[in-house]
Formats: structure tokens, sequence, C-alpha cells
């Protein structure tokens, strides 16, 4: 077996240990609540209503990390950044970026396939309010380590967000990345140098692609755009 196929099993074989996971009694709860009480838009939905695991191309260089499943995106469709609003917004400008083969992401067979790039969270089931708590983010930070030593051609990771932003950092300092001192603070467009061993990873910060960041104009369509574009330069570069 190559490298590389014994790396896309072993990523296949810890989405089935992430989708068991029952370390977070609270978060369990709340999306099994969600999964029976549902919304009325997707009353005929089942729901999926268990931990979510990592999506995207196993030879990824780009990671994107965001904080947690929506309680009505990905808990209900068992697929990142897929059914709600913030995902619609993510894929349409990993779309425009080359990096999604469409502009939609709606469910598990709609046929979205990702070239180049890798979705995952710091937090793998919906929290109350979309605020996991601290302990709830460090239960989870061993799955978000396993994925970075099993994507071995990541170059970029593009943090979405200030909560996904130190996720990262925490799992990348016990994945034995070298992270400068003092650490980086997050700022969207922000750009910091980690070295692994011999390779460089360059963590690149955006502004969660939330409803309420977009639809305030906090962030927009091409600040995205410039973000991925960005992020494609440094993969390409190296």
């Amino acid at each position: 077996m190559t490298p590389q196929r014994a790396s896309t099993e072993s990523l296949r074989a810890l989405a089935r240990t992430v989708v068991a996971c029952r370390r977070c009694p609270r978060l369990i709860a709340h999306c099994r609540s969600v999964a029976r009480v549902k919304r009325r838009a997707y009353r005929e939905w089942t729901y999926w209503g268990r931990p979510v695991p990592g999506f995207g191309d196993p030879r990824a260089r780009v990671l994107v990390v965001g904080l947690a499943p929506g309680a009505h995106g990905a808990n209900r469709t068992g697929r990142m950044f897929t059914g709600d609003g913030a995902g619609a917004t993510l894929v349409a400008a990993l779309h425009r970026a080359g990096f999604a083969s469409q502009p939609t992401s709606t469910s598990r067979d709609d046929g979205l396939s990702l070239r180049d790039l890798y979705l995952t969270a710091a937090v793998r089931c919906a929290p109350p309010h979309n605020k996991p708590m601290p302990h709830e983010i460090a239960n989870c930070r061993s799955y978000l380590v396993a994925e970075l030593r099993l994507l071995r051609r990541v170059r970029v990771v593009v943090a979405l967000g200030r909560l996904a932003h130190a996720a990262f950092l925490r799992a990348a300092e016990e994945a034995g990345m070298r992270l400068p001192r003092p650490q980086p603070r997050f700022a969207h467009g922000a750009e910091t140098r980690l070295t692994w061993g011999r390779r460089a990873i360059v963590l690149l910060d955006t502004y969660h692609p939330s409803r309420q960041n977009t639809q305030t104009g906090r962030l927009t369509p091409a600040m995205l755009d410039a973000i991925f574009r960005r992020a494609r330069a440094i993969a390409d570069a190296r």
C-alpha cells in the first residue's frame, strides 16, 4: 500500500471514529434534540444528529478549519459546511477559486467534490447557540491533530474566525509544529508562517462566513475570494 493510500484509509477510519464519538454529553444531547425537534423548513428531513467528520481531498494542500457544524446545516446533512448560509457562502467562494466542483452544497449526495482542499472544524458537534465550551474544544483537539498528521501535503491552513484560529494553533503545537512567540493574534488577512520539521505551513486568517458577518458586510464575497486566491498562490509557490 502506498503512503498516500494508507493516509486515505486512515482518514476514513478517523471519520468513523469521529461519528462514534461521545466525549461531550452536552453536545451529543443538543445534536439529538435538534434532530428530533427539527426546523419547520426541514421537517421532512432525517437529520444526521451526530458528530460530523471532515470532508475533502486527501491530497489537499489547503486545509480550511471552521468552528463547528451548524445545527440545521451540517448537523442535518452530515457533511461539513453543507445545508446552511455559511456553507453556501463558503462553497460558492471555493468554486470560484477552483477548489470545488460546483457552487452549491446542499446534501451529502449532491455531487460536490473538493479538489486540493479539505474542510474540517475545531468542534465536530453542533453546540448550543454556536458556542462550544473550552473543554469541548479541547475534547475535539485530537481529531484535528490526527487530520494534520494524515494530510501530508497541506501547505496552507485557512482559519475561519478567531476561535478556529486559536483551536488550530493549539492543535498545531500538539502535532509538533513550531509556533512563533508571542503567538499570533487573529486578524482578517493575517498570515503566520509555522515550521514542522522541513515543512513550512502558512496560517491564513479570515472572518467566518456566517450570515451575521456576510449580511453586515464585515465579510464580502470579494474579501473571501482574495483569501482563497492567496491560499492558492501560497500552495502553488511551494
